[in-house]
């Protein structure tokens, strides 16, 4: 250190050298300022780490270690009827797609019935209700099974409301309904 402080002292009495690319005095006389401003910045952050309190001569901890224990108590209050209700949400959350119905494979009640207000007054005899199902229905089994669903409730409604009578010969014999005697004719 002592070397160094000389070589500064002779870089700042002495004329400065032209062709010399030394640092100049001034320079290193900036760094070292800098240097001894660092050195007292970490002398002064010792001191106040050192005037904290220390353990065992400003404070001391206690002699036996307590353990904080938290006990929980249940109390299951589900019937058998919120245990099956949570299970049937868990299975269904992952499978659960909405309902999209596909309007181009309906055939409405309010369609059956008005098809069948055309043609009813023309049977005189016991016809099969399949006779009133479009014939575009019939091919595709989706259609068709909507379309007869749609024809025999409205079939239902028709004789609900005293225009026709429905019979069936048997068990799983075909359904066949006729214009009621003296029902109106603008059906």
């Amino acid at each position: 250190m002592a070397a160094w402080l000389a070589f500064l002292k002779s870089r700042l009495l002495l004329p400065p050298d032209p062709s010399d690319e030394a640092p100049s005095g001034e320079e290193l006389a900036a760094h070292l300022a800098f240097q001894l401003e660092r050195l007292q910045a970490m002398r002064d952050a010792a001191a106040r780490l050192m005037a904290r309190d220390q353990k065992g001569r400003d404070f001391f901890v206690r002699g036996l270690p307590e353990t904080v224990e938290r006990v929980k108590k249940v109390n299951y209050t589900a019937t058998l009827l919120d245990l099956m209700q949570a299970y049937s949400r868990i299975r269904t959350r992952d499978e659960f797609r909405p309902f999209v119905m596909d309007r181009n494979n309906v055939f409405t009640m309010e369609e059956a019935l008005e098809r069948m207000h055309g043609l009813i007054g023309y049977a005189a005899k016991w016809t099969d209700i399949a006779s009133y199902i479009p014939n575009d229905w019939l091919a595709d089994p989706q259609r068709r099974r909507a379309a007869t669903a749609a024809t025999f409730a409205a079939t239902l409604e028709l004789a609900k409301a005293g225009h026709v009578e429905i019979r069936q010969e048997e068990n799983f014999a075909a359904i066949e309904l006729r214009k009621k005697d003296g029902a109106a004719n603008d059906l």
